[in-house]
């Protein structure tokens, strides 16, 4: 049973610590700086975060005991002569199957450190780091130094090798609307998800792109988004170009995985060769962007509907939590101790988790909420909270 829990906060890291009443929140650290991600190392225990300075630019901070101290490590930086194919945000005649003109090239920069993954425990000093964008970054030493993947940068459905050229194949990983922020609109990796079997198999989702899988440690990789639909593509079923907000894993099922994607919700049960689309419209399980699964059983899972697109809050003005027992089959809605009027919150891909039969999210109106029950019904942690990125169990 988990013991802390950290949230990645607009304005710092928040910690809650588990006593033998409740959960209490500790002092913010890392104070007025927002911070996409914060989790814990499973196999040592230390604290990571993700800062994204506005003065500094995008900084990883650690802590080697249980957020005492931080220290900021070494900064993720592109190598010299890493390009990228320029996007843009589409506007409404925009139509992503049929690009005009030639190739617009930039030089990369970390606009954003937007996911930090572990490595198995057979690999101590392995940890990986998701940027916008688009690019995986690996470390051996425990953060101490970092390298691009260039087999994912290079990889044909980004345009082929530009360290050595133009491109030499069309560019088909789109844009986030994360990005914008930053003045682009760039595809972002967020979601990295690492086999407890085999540490050489590796998946990653990206926005907008899909999600890529290695089996060999990251030599090569190859799109696995069969049986993806995107609602917004002349082609619905192409091979690149998906939204998935989120994907997760079992843990102890590591074949089942599901996505939060743009277009629906999406189940695995062979190990992300092939998806099915596993949406309930009609009990508002469409649209959203964190999804969190069950530790042991696969085919269990949590998500936090969602209105759709620009209006991006709570359904009808209330706050509910939905999970499939059945792998999508049907799906209960739970509401017991959510606000079930003048609910606006929006609760983002990072910002649910699950650890046993405890559940945490927190949302945009700064306010976080816990199940001890798997999520039938909820307690509020707190509602003066900044907005809230991400919420990890440690």
């Amino acid at each position: 049973m988990a013991n802390m829990i950290l949230l990645g906060t607009r304005k710092g890291t928040v910690i809650f610590d588990r006593t033998d009443a409740a959960w209490l929140p500790r002092a913010i650290v890392h104070e007025g700086i927002p911070v996409c991600y914060a989790v814990r190392d499973p196999r040592d225990g230390t604290l990571w975060a993700s800062l994204d300075h506005g003065h500094w630019g995008p900084k990883l901070s650690r802590s080697r005991d249980a957020g005492v101290t931080w220290e900021d490590t070494l900064s993720i930086k592109y190598p010299a002569g890493a390009r990228y194919i320029v996007k843009y945000l589409p506007t409404p005649d925009f139509d992503p199957a049929s690009p005009e003109g030639q190739p617009e090239y930039r030089d990369a920069s970390v606009y954003k450190i937007w996911n930090i993954a572990f490595g198995s425990v057979d690999q101590p000093g392995r940890l990986y780091a998701g940027t916008i964008p688009g690019g995986l970054f690996i470390s051996d030493d425990g953060g101490e130094s970092w390298e691009l993947n260039r087999p994912l940068w290079n990889h044909e459905s980004r345009g082929g090798d530009l360290f050595n050229g133009d491109a030499t194949s069309e560019n088909r990983w789109q844009g986030t609307p994360a990005s914008i922020d930053y003045g682009v609109f760039e595809p972002g990796i967020h979601s990295i998800i690492v086999d407890p079997r085999d540490a050489d198999h590796v998946l990653v989702a990206a926005s907008s792109a899909g999600v890529v899988e290695t089996t060999d440690g990251g030599q090569s990789w190859e799109g696995r988004n069969r049986g993806m639909l995107m609602d917004y593509l002349p082609n619905p079923e192409a091979e690149w170009g998906h939204d998935p907000h989120f994907i997760s894993g079992c843990p102890h099922q590591p074949d089942h995985l599901w996505q939060q994607n743009h277009c629906g919700v999406f189940y695995s049960a062979d190990g992300a060769q092939t998806w099915k689309k596993v949406s309930e419209p009609d009990a508002g399980v469409k649209f959203g962007f964190p999804i969190a699964v069950d530790e042991r059983d696969g085919r269990t899972a949590w998500v936090v509907p969602a209105r759709a697109d620009s209006e991006r809050m709570a359904i009808n003005g209330g706050l509910a939590v939905a999970r499939t027992t059945d792998g999508g089959i049907s799906w209960q809605s739970f509401r017991s101790g959510l606000p079930q009027q003048n609910a606006y919150d929006i609760v983002l891909r990072h910002a649910l988790d699950v650890s046993g039969d405890c559940l945490c999210f927190g949302s945009t109106t700064g306010n976080v909420y816990l199940s001890e029950d798997r999520g039938e019904t909820w307690q509020c942690l707190g509602n003066n909270f900044p907005p809230v990125y991400s919420v990890r169990f440690g």
